[in-house]
């Protein structure tokens, strides 16, 4: 059997797939008597939808978002919230070559191998495409965290290929973020990896890159121990998006070659807050957070539908040549940067549920 929901207190369930009819969400667990913003979730799907720009895939989804429950008069009403999103240009006709051959990168042989019977339709159940009403349940999570709590969420670009860009002195807002098509608020790097996208999709190849995530805000102790521990269940909602290989938190990795007086960060109070002098723990220790800001960053790997023409197997277990047509993103990354944000404000919502 396949998992389709994910969290404790409160609780997302996918579905869809990328060329069927519909695609979607139900949010359950989510706190009554809230005004929703529909117009704040519909901003966030406009930042994930396909066809944004000429780095992206062409596909054309308006990914209007229909609230169909849980909502009454504007305000939600306890009872499970389900957000429905029509795929109003799939085109399913276009893997119907594919049906018996099996593409390298993706999980359409696996697929078949477990369940017997799989939808080769652009990855079915497994395309990226089902994220969107994860953004839109998301949404309404990083819109209750902002107005209840206080709490931003900022995710943006940190690197394309080989290209690394700096770290803005500051939480930068959605809208230095969105000021160009890979979202890098550095200016400079931005324009080398719009460059470095574009030689990659005239080549019919794909690049990977990394999104940096932080969240202030967060009051101190949120994070159940041992087995519900803040990183633990943040790397679970991170690590269920499509392409992603790694999360690193804090000094992530860098740590293993740091001392431990150089990592530790040293318990201090601010105005009576708590705090820590530095951030090399990236805002969580003892499996809990520390006041802090938040902050990781998610690896995605290149996209795996390229044109390069490539060898594969088919389904009378023969090697095949296999070219990849359709319509396909040259790098994920930039679109993934409101997917890691939605999860972020799902993970954290549901601990904070959880705390109280």
């Amino acid at each position: 059997m396949s998992r389709n929901s994910l969290g404790k207190n409160v609780i997302l369930t996918s579905f869809g797939e990328s060329h069927g009819p519909f695609i979607g969400s139900v949010l359950d667990g989510f706190p009554s008597n809230y005004a929703l913003d529909e117009h704040f979730i519909q901003m966030y799907m406009g930042r994930r939808k396909p066809g944004q720009s000429a780095i992206s895939t062409s596909r054309a989804e308006k990914d209007a978002v229909s609230i169909i429950s849980g909502v009454f008069n504007g305000r939600t009403t306890g009872s499970p919230i389900a957000f429905l999103i029509e795929n109003t240009d799939a085109r399913p006709a276009d893997y119907d070559k594919m049906k018996d051959v099996f593409r390298a990168g993706h999980g359409d042989l696996l697929y078949k191998e477990k369940y017997g019977h799989h939808d080769y339709r652009g990855g079915g159940r497994g395309s990226a495409r089902i994220t969107a009403g994860w953004v839109a349940a998301g949404a309404l999570a990083i819109h209750y965290l902002q107005h209840t709590h206080n709490i931003h969420i900022r995710s943006w670009v940190k690197q394309i290929y080989t290209i690394d860009s700096s770290l803005p002195s500051s939480l930068p807002s959605i809208e230095m973020i969105d000021s160009n098509m890979v979202r890098c608020p550095d200016a400079h790097a931005a324009q080398q990896m719009i460059q470095a996208i574009e030689e990659a999709k005239n080549q019919g190849d794909s690049l990977g890159g990394t999104i940096h995530t932080q969240v202030h805000g967060m009051p101190v102790g949120i994070g159940e121990p041992v087995f519900g521990k803040l990183q633990s269940v943040l790397a679970q909602y991170i690590m269920s998006i499509n392409a992603v290989k790694g999360i690193s938190i804090g000094e992530g990795f860098n740590a293993a070659a740091m001392k431990g007086s150089q990592h530790n960060d040293q318990w201090i109070y601010k105005n009576d807050n708590l705090g820590t002098l530095s951030n090399h723990a990236g805002g969580m220790i003892g499996g809990m957070s520390t006041g802090e800001p938040i902050v990781f960053e998610t690896a995605f790997k290149p996209t795996s539908s390229i044109s390069i023409p490539q060898e594969t197997v088919n389904s009378n277990k023969e090697t095949v040549p296999l070219t990849v047509t359709g319509r396909h993103d040259p790098c994920v990354v930039p679109r993934a940067v409101p997917i890691v944000e939605a999860m972020t404000a799902l993970a954290m919502l549901d601990l904070i549920l959880e705390n109280k």
